[in-house]
């Protein structure tokens, strides 16, 4: 009775209302859970409700149970932990009747019924995968982590494994450790760097701090065991490394610089980690020299404590020896203090520090060298005063000051530079490496400013000298520093070259523009993205129509284009899709073909458009169309077949019509007559040059030059008329018409002369340049034997005068790809220039020489070229090989000795200048080098294993990890060997048990094997489906015999491998997880047609399902956030796999946890977006499983006849029914 009097009122409380729509069991349990009158102190009541809700609980739907559910965990929360023996005797006393006293064994098993959905949806060794940075696979939505837990962004309330819920400080400190990775760690954390100057987003991340503060902790291990750090050892990568990610993180107030600061503090209490000491104290530096101007005293106090942790010395510190560039890292606490005197000075701050007796000796050396006006540049003292006193102007102008004027020189030097009349004011000796490492971000900082203002001043004087050597090369090296990006890169793109170019100092923007395209590394891509938008401007401006000019900002904008990595082609071409004419050229056809060719590569590379037969639709599809209004053009065929099978089919609606070239010829004789019959000068420079009018001059030339062998005055001057935006019309009918020329010659004396009359075109009447003729002959669309013809003449302009030749080996043998260790980089040039007496700038002749080789690479969809010498100047080799390799795969399956003097020629002209072991392997260049062709080498097994220190701000690849995957994958795909096998090798590593596999490094092995073979091409990896094929074909899956154990532990590879009962399909299980957890979302694109198509009519036992289930479970998540169609496909094909496996099995064993994987898809990823589809299948399964799919079908909308089949108790949870998880609505 006082239970119902109860019931009652709290429904007249709650104001319910009994209506045919709404549930009565449902409305009185809400009622009495709900009410405020159920305490725990109220034993009988809280007894007798709890038996009134068992009973009648059956009566209420599956949504209302677990919401229900919820508000009964919320009641027992009440309970307290501790209560009189009374109390617990009474709650004891109604063990029997009361649901929270059992709550704890029916969670627990509750829990547990859902441990084979979490199975299923969970990536088999997932904590042990780790990325490489940088690479096409670090940039999707497999790496990411909750920013304030580091955990990995699980679905749905499932009973994960534990180490899935555990925070992976392991992978975000991996990241940390990498050099050029923080775009990567804002992408893995969501942390937006846009937002730093608003106060409300600020997004300080705890868990970033304390992995930047285990890495300090950690070089602080390493340094106590290593002896040297001049010598560019791992310690000192490692520290300016650390430097460069504090600078970052803490600049953009993703931590908290006093926080970290006390971290370490109490980290390394008691440690005795001395020998790191000067490094650490030089990282913090770096911060407070460059901060402590704008933020409170008090947020840098705490590095005193530090101090006092770290420096215990009673006795005075002596002073370095200061020739050495360590000696920088002594002072470096001394220079703290000077700040922190400094700040607490300037703001009348009683807060002020007594110089420690420890540091005084280092403290009185400052001061006497700062009082000594004459600074020598032999040793570092001139940094030293920099670091110390770059927050005192006062005392920072004499240091600074030196090093401006041995850059800029002291006003009324001169120097000469090739050319005519072509001088320089200031030095030619740049600011060495050594000692720019040496400065702190605040002095580096003062110094590129110092350099871009007198840049721009010089722009505004419009002054006739050209900038200093030694300017220019120091500026370049400073901008290779991340920590300085807002006053480097950002401030060249965005300010520095604006501004040049509103002067109008044409000059400095030809130099400034070469710097960028020969001087600098690891821009990233939006910078060099945004320059190729200003280019395409510039390039239609008036005054950018000269010769020189209108080539440089042409070559610089294709090596921005060729230079852009697979992975960052779309990323960034896709933010300008509102207006992709901004980086488009609107005249330059070649340009736009590059572009095309590099959007080629890309996709194919990144399997972009794997499965997709048709450009519509796609992010690139607006892109194309807008080149083909700006400069409407056609690929040969043989160029077409290697494209992506949407972009063919793309030009192949989009043909243009092409001039034959019987008409062309026609044309150039006609005007040609015109030519020899016109006799007035005016009237001949106005026709010939009048816009619109056919560009055939340069036809016109080579047949003057044919009869004549001179070209008169006028020729010239039509030339100037004509312009340089224009001419490059000229050169391409001219490329069109060279090779009908060559194609009818008669051969012998006809063809020298033609082949004497063309180098005379380049080399001494200067009529065309031969970078700008080899590209665009090289971007023709010829076909058959003109296309032959086309390279034929390309390989005559490179190879065939002797001149040339010799002026590339002259250069070669005296300079070295190494600018940035160079120190007399113009006098070898000027050298140089003397003796071949050549005329050209001083960047632009030595990069040349490797760019004619790239004026080939660059249309290299065409015929892969034979490499020159001068690939020792390449500075992207190993990328040229990848790119080349993995794009002309299928064209060079069967042409093994083609790949292998390719890759020879590359790295052979490379070795001296590289150490050794840096690329191929010992048993590659042993074995696989060997010319023969009847001897093939073929490697066993026991070769397939993946991978110096080096200077990464320099080197090719940021990183060591992208390095060595990038080699790996060159020398495999250089093997004579099908790529099939290869793939096969591969896998092998893991799966035939090596024995120098170690069993506690399995799953490192697979995450190497996952990262070689998802950068390889399609038939490297699509092994892996055979394979799994061949697991679930085998007999232990398609039979329906019982297992020896439970499924979903047997496919538990990591329980089964530590406890040595792993079976083979689980090794292929967390293999394939492995792959493709790092593949591309194009690689992954093929799993929906491969499970329709290959497993779908071999899957017909419940084991088989279960397997798919396992094997592509985990990835519905990504595919649900990066292709959605596919995940649609997937669900509806796991659908179709079961009412196989329904038809074909007598019994099923496993139908609630089939089913709950079934419901977690739906209300995790597909909603009712396959509702149409799936109820079909679920009305033709057998009852049970009917029953249990009720929810997904809605049983009361089916047919008549389907719902007659259904049990009368359908309307009533049953035991047997599947549980929900908790977290899923509808």
């Amino acid at each position: 009775k006082q239970v119902m009097r109860y019931t009652l009122s709290s429904m007249h409380r709650s104001v319910l209302k009994f209506d045919s729509s709404l549930c009565f069991y449902r409305m009185v349990c809400q009622a009495l859970v709900s009410s405020d009158t159920l305490e725990w102190e109220r034993t009988q009541l809280w007894a007798l409700t709890f038996k009134l809700i068992r009973k009648i609980i059956g009566g209420v739907d599956y949504k209302g149970v677990r919401d229900l559910l919820k508000a009964v965990l919320d009641k027992i929360q009440t309970v307290p932990n501790f209560m009189s023996s009374a109390v617990v005797q009474q709650l004891l006393a109604a063990r029997e009747v009361c649901f929270s006293t059992l709550l704890g064994s029916l969670i627990s098993d509750f829990v547990d019924s859902f441990r084979p959905t979490a199975r299923i949806n969970s990536i088999c060794g997932r904590c042990s995968l780790l990325p490489v940075v940088n690479n096409s696979g670090a940039i999707c939505n497999s790496w990411k982590l909750d920013p304030s837990t580091l955990r990995f962004p699980l679905r749905g309330m499932l009973p994960y494994d534990k180490d899935l819920f555990e925070p992976q400080t392991g992978l975000l400190r991996y990241v940390l450790e990498q050099p050029y990775s923080r775009d990567m760690v804002c992408n893995m954390l969501g942390l937006n760097k846009q937002t730093l100057n608003i106060a409300q987003h600020k997004q300080r991340c705890p868990v970033l701090e304390d992995q930047l503060v285990d890495l300090v902790v950690y070089a602080m291990e390493r340094s106590e065991t290593e002896e040297q750090f001049d010598d560019g050892g791992t310690s000192q990568l490692l520290w300016q490394h650390l430097s460069s990610q504090l600078i970052f993180f803490v600049l953009f107030q993703f931590a908290s610089f006093p926080h970290m600061v006390l971290s370490l503090h109490q980290k390394l209490a008691g440690r005795g980690l001395i020998k790191g000491r000067d490094h650490l104290m030089w990282v913090l530096l770096q911060f407070i020299s460059g901060s402590i101007q704008k933020n409170a005293l008090a947020d840098f106090l705490p590095v005193m404590k530090l101090f006092d942790l770290l420096y215990p010395e009673k006795e005075c510190i002596p002073v370095p020896d200061i020739n050495k560039p360590q000696s920088t890292h002594a002072f470096a606490m001394t220079c703290i203090w000077i700040h922190l005197n400094r700040k607490a000075q300037n703001d009348n701050s009683k807060l002020q520090i007594p110089i420690p007796h420890s540091l005084k000796l280092h403290h009185e050396f400052l001061q006497q060298s700062l009082r000594n006006k004459s600074l020598p540049m032999t040793d570092y003292k001139i940094a030293l005063l920099c670091n110390a006193y770059s927050t005192n102007s006062e005392c920072f102008t004499l240091p600074m000051g030196v090093l401006v004027e041995t850059i800029y020189g002291n006003g009324s030097m001169r120097i000469t530079l090739p050319g005519t009349n072509c001088m320089a004011s200031g030095s030619v000796t740049p600011l060495p490496m050594n000692l720019l490492d040496s400065l702190t971000v605040h002095a580096k900082m003062s110094l590129i400013h110092s350099i871009a203002t007198r840049v721009i001043k010089l722009a505004h004087a419009k002054s006739s000298l050209a900038l200093a050597p030694a300017l220019v090369e120091t500026y370049s090296r400073l901008l290779v520093y991340m920590e300085i990006e807002s006053l480097g890169i950002k401030g060249f793109i965005s300010q520095l070259l604006p501004n040049v170019f509103k002067s109008h100092a044409w000059g400095i923007l030809h130099t400034l523009l070469e710097m960028f395209s020969y001087r600098m590394h690891h821009i990233q891509p939006h910078y060099r993205v945004q320059l190729l938008s200003h280019l395409h401007s510039l390039a239609a401006v008036p005054q950018t129509n000269q010769n020189q000019l209108h080539l440089c900002v042409e070559s610089t904008a294709l090596r921005l284009i060729t230079a852009l990595g697979s992975s960052e082609v779309q990323p960034q071409f896709t933010r300008f899709l509102n207006d992709p004419k901004t980086v488009l050229s609107a005249e330059s056809e070649e340009l736009n073909r590059a572009l095309i060719l590099t959007l080629a590569r890309a996709t194919h590379v990144t399997d972009f458009f794997t499965g997709s037969d048709s450009i519509q639709g796609t992010w690139c599809k607006d892109i194309l169309q807008t080149i083909m209004n700006f400069t409407p053009h056609n690929w040969a065929s043989h160029t077409l077949s290697c494209f992506p099978a949407p972009l063919q089919a793309f030009f192949k609606q989009n043909n243009v019509p092409q001039e034959s070239r019987f008409n062309l010829k026609k044309n150039v004789e006609e005007e040609y007559r015109k030519w020899k019959s016109m006799t007035v000068e005016n009237d001949i420079i106005t026709h010939f040059s009048m816009q619109g009018s056919p560009p055939l001059f340069l036809c016109l030339l080579w047949k003057m030059l044919l009869e004549t062998d001179h070209i008169n005055q006028i020729g010239f001057r039509v030339l100037e008329r004509i312009g340089a935006r224009a001419l490059v019309a000229h050169v391409r009918t001219f490329a069109d018409f060279l090779v009908y020329e060559f194609s009818t010659s008669a051969g012998g004396q006809q063809l020298n002369k033609c082949i004497e009359i063309l180098n005379d075109m380049v080399w001494k009447y200067n009529i065309v340049t031969l970078d700008r003729l080899i590209l665009c002959l090289a971007m023709r669309s010829h076909e058959g034997n003109e296309a032959q013809v086309c390279y034929f003449i390309i390989q005559l302009l490179l190879l065939k005068p002797n001149d040339f030749r010799n002026r590339v080996s002259d250069f070669l043998k005296e300079n070295a790809p190494e600018h940035w260790l160079q120190s007399d980089w113009h006098t070898k040039h000027m050298t140089y220039h003397k003796v071949t007496h050549t005329h050209t700038h001083s960047l632009l002749h030595a990069n040349n020489t490797g760019l004619f080789p790239r004026s080939v690479q660059t249309p290299a969809h065409r015929r892969i070229h034979s490499s020159t010498q001068s690939d020792s100047f390449q500075n992207r080799p190993v990328t040229y090989l990848y790119n080349t390799l993995h794009y002309y795969e299928r064209h060079l399956r069967d042409r093994t000795n083609l790949k292998r003097k390719l890759v020879h020629a590359i790295m052979s002209s490379l070795k001296d200048n590289r150490m050794p072991g840096w690329c191929l392997s010992e048993t590659y260049l042993k074995c696989g080098m060997n010319p023969r062709e009847d001897s093939v080498w073929i490697p066993d097994d026991t070769y397939y294993w993946p991978f110096p220190n080096c200077d990464w701000r320099f080197n090719e690849f940021p990183n060591p990890a992208a390095h060595a995957l990038h080699v790996t994958c060159v020398e495999l795909m250089a093997l004579a060997v099908p790529g099939k096998d290869v793939g096969n090798a591969l896998l092998n590593v893991v799966l035939k048990s090596q024995p120098l596999v170690p069993r506690e490094n399995i799953t490192a092995w697979m995450n190497a094997i996952g990262l070689v073979i998802t950068a390889l091409p399609e038939p490297y990896w699509i092994v892996l489906h055979d394979r799994i094929v061949s697991v679930i074909s085998s007999a232990v899956l398609s039979s329906e015999m019982e297992w020896v154990g439970y499924p979903f532990q047997l496919l538990d590879f990591t329980a089964c491998h530590r406890s040595y009962s792993e079976m083979h399909c689980s090794y292929i299980l967390a293999l394939a997880h492995a792959v493709w957890h790092h593949s591309s979302i194009g690689q992954l694109s093929l799993i929906p047609k491969f499970l329709s198509e290959v497993l779908k009519p071999i899957v017909k036992t419940e084991f088989q399902l279960l397997y798919v289930y396992h094997l592509v479970g985990p990835f519905l998540q990504r595919f649900q956030q990066e292709r959605t169609r596919c995940m649609l496909e997937i669900g509806v094909a796991f659908y179709e796999m079961l009412q196989a496996v329904d038809q074909h099995s007598k019994h099923l064993a496993y139908m609630d946890p089939i089913c709950d994987f079934l419901y977690h898809i739906k209300y995790m990823f597909t909603g009712d977006s396959v509702k149409d589809q799936v109820e079909r299948i679920i009305c033709s399964l057998r009852p049970a499983m009917r029953l249990r799919l009720r929810f997904i079908t809605h049983i009361s909308k089916m047919e008549p006849a389907a719902a007659a089949s259904v049990p009368p108790s359908s309307s009533v949870s049953s035991p047997a029914a599947p549980s929900i998880p908790l977290s899923v609505s509808q």
